[in-house]
């Protein structure tokens, strides 16, 4: 939970946008520093390993994997190629609930008992 926390706290801003433009910065240094600003998929890989390929734990690091690989989609999509349609606009700069940074918080833990028993 504190390493999602973590997450949440260097990402988080009001819009899509924001937060992208937030991980860009540690993009831009280097995409290595981008991937080690995400401990919890280390986490979740140790995690895997340790419950024996237990399925949740599995779905897990799926989960996880397809958001960063999201991430790096927008990022690439938004300030490298700077291709975006209107829809995608509009998208990315409606104001996000202040909750929803915090979904990985309410997902996880359960997933990650359920790996356990």
């Amino acid at each position: 939970m504190a390493l999602e926390l973590y997450e949440v706290l260097w990402q988080k801003a009001n819009t899509l946008l924001g937060m992208l433009a937030r991980m860009y910065q540690h993009y831009h240094k280097s995409v290595f520093v981008f991937l080690l600003m995400h401990p919890t998929f280390y986490f979740l890989l140790f995690f895997m390993m340790l419950s024996d390929y237990n399925l949740y734990a599995v779905i897990l690091l799926g989960i996880k994997t397809i958001d960063i690989a999201m991430k790096l989609i927008l990022i690439k999509q938004v300030f490298i190629d700077k291709e975006m349609s209107s829809e995608m606009s509009l998208m990315l700069l409606t104001p996000l609930h202040k909750f929803l940074p915090y979904m990985g918080l309410v997902a996880y833990p359960p997933l990650i008992y359920m790996a356990l028993t």
